[in-house]
């Protein structure tokens, strides 16, 4: 069981995110764009936090979170790992509920901190 879903248009940053909480004894689920990342976040109660891109393909990140938030799952934990620092964009991620913002390249060893409060670990 995935605890933890990495979504991200890039295959690089979804294997790099993932490789690094899987070794650090965290279920990893990945999907790579937001409509996908909607898709997995429906289908899997156990999931725990979702790491996100905002600037994809199909459905950007931040609408993701909209909808995660629209169809009842306002105590899933959101973050936003990206480049993306438009002071606008992270007010709509706020309005949406994010709980945090992450610019990369990913940092495992300054995130994992966090994530493992997120996760309960």
């Amino acid at each position: 069981m995935a605890e933890v879903l990495i979504v991200d248009d890039s295959e690089t940053v979804r294997k790099e995110v993932s490789e690094f909480l899987a070794g650090q004894g965290i279920g990893v689920a990945t999907a790579n764009d937001g409509q996908d990342g909607l898709t997995k976040i429906q289908a899997d109660a156990s999931l725990k936090l979702v790491i996100c891109d905002v600037n994809m393909p199909r459905m950007d990140g931040l609408t993701m979170c909209e909808k995660v938030r629209a169809a009842g799952k306002a105590n899933l934990p959101i973050i936003m790992l990206t480049t993306e620092s438009d002071p606008s964009m992270k007010q709509r991620g706020k309005a949406a509920g994010v709980k945090g913002w992450i610019i990369k390249p990913f940092n495992g060893a300054a995130a994992i901190g966090g994530i493992k409060s997120l996760i309960g670990k």
